[in-house]
């Protein structure tokens, strides 16, 4: 049991770095990582994802707080964006709660990894263009917010791999959509940690302290050092080139994808 809290305090550190780095909430670690936790917990296979996924979503709250801080500091938040995407983000956010509650297990970590390649495939082979283009009306950007919101609750994510892309097809440089989807991860959280909660109240068989679908023990571990490195990988977003991010992004997505759909089908 030692040898598993370390995981979740070291994991909650390279979750923090990469809050701050990518925007991503660190979600995109935490939801494997877990995996991996969890199996050698013997937790049944029933619960493993969906727990993974309710337990990443409530610590990215303080992931997200703490990253946004940070952008914040450096006046690099799109604040307009933020706003205009948040009601959209909250109500596809919950709805992707209630959608993963009645899925399997093997199909949320199928979804999870085929969406992480098809991410990856789009930041390396996007092509940027030079045509400006403003956030959609009120009508497309409520829903590009739930279509974000739905998909990062399915995979446990701060939403950065969908508002990274999005922010930046509309115009935005690399560095405003990463500190904005840092803040548009917390919205993210608090309605996906809700969601998790009430959808897995009453389920039988969840092992050990939790509130719904969230493992307590890791939950803990894991904010103890993320809220600490979060501030650092912020600082390292406002520093690397802007190539160099997106190579790094879709690289880590591409890994985290392989394990994803190794895990659901071997």
């Amino acid at each position: 049991m030692i040898t598993t809290y370390l995981l979740y305090i070291t994991l909650g550190a390279v979750a923090g770095v990469l809050a701050g780095l990518l925007g991503i909430g660190g979600g995109l670690v935490i939801v494997p990582m877990l995996n991996i936790a969890f199996e050698f917990q013997h937790f049944p296979d029933v619960h493993i994802q969906h727990v993974a996924l309710g337990t990443s979503m409530a610590t990215i709250i303080f992931t997200s707080l703490s990253s946004m801080r940070a952008h914040h500091k450096r006046g690099a938040i799109n604040w307009g964006a933020f706003w205009r995407l948040a009601p959209g983000i909250i109500t596809g956010t919950y709805l992707g709660t209630w959608i993963a509650s009645i899925l399997s297990t093997m199909i949320l970590k199928a979804l999870f990894g085929f969406f992480l390649y098809y991410v990856a495939t789009q930041m390396l082979l996007g092509k940027k263009t030079e045509a400006e283009r403003d956030l959609p009306g009120p009508v497309g950007i409520f829903g590009a917010g739930n279509v974000i919101g739905v998909f990062s609750a399915l995979v446990g994510i701060g939403g950065g791999t969908l508002t990274v892309p999005f922010l930046s097809w509309c115009s935005q440089t690399m560095h405003t959509a990463i500190a904005t989807a840092a803040a548009v991860g917390l919205p993210i959280a608090l309605a996906g940690t809700a969601g998790y909660v009430v959808n897995g109240l009453g389920v039988d068989g969840i092992p050990g302290p939790h509130v719904g679908y969230v493992y307590i023990p890791a939950f803990l571990g894991i904010i103890a050092t993320s809220m600490l490195t979060a501030p650092f990988g912020a600082k390292l977003a406002h520093s690397l080139p802007v190539l160099k991010l997106k190579r790094i992004f879709a690289i880590l997505l591409y890994a985290v994808g392989t394990k994803m759909l190794w895990s659901a089908f071997l």
